[in-house]
């Protein structure tokens, strides 16, 4: 079941970089830009509550479709450019094991303990 779900995220990814070409923006922007999302880890520095929240906020695929949709909605072509990227991040992310964050540590997450904490 897990590669199964590994699956849907990584066809998940395809979408969004197939929905972000009929944007008509250059291809390679989505690839350059595609690991800015990680951003929403500086919350940690302060503490892992904040990191948390920041972090969930900026992976939560629920605000990528909604900024998607307001940006089509508004013709903003580049807040829907940045919901796809956003979404496609977020769906990688799943792929490699990574999910929302709980607020206790980095590491624990809604699919599981990463890093060292899954190693116990």
């Amino acid at each position: 079941m897990k590669n199964l779900t590994r699956l849907e995220e990584l066809l998940l990814a395809v979408l969004a970089f197939y929905l972000f070409l009929s944007l008509h923006i250059a291809w390679w922007r989505f690839f350059v830009l595609l690991l800015l999302p990680d951003l929403g880890m500086v919350g940690y520095l302060l503490n892992p509550r904040l990191g948390a929240i920041i972090y969930d906020i900026v992976h939560h695929r629920g605000i990528s479709v909604l900024l998607f949709i307001v940006g089509g909605l508004l013709q903003i072509t580049w807040l829907q450019a940045a919901a796809l990227i956003l979404f496609g991040h977020s769906s990688l992310d799943r792929v490699l094991g990574y999910g929302l964050k709980y607020m206790d540590s980095f590491q624990h997450t809604h699919l599981g303990m990463i890093g060292r904490a899954a190693d116990r």
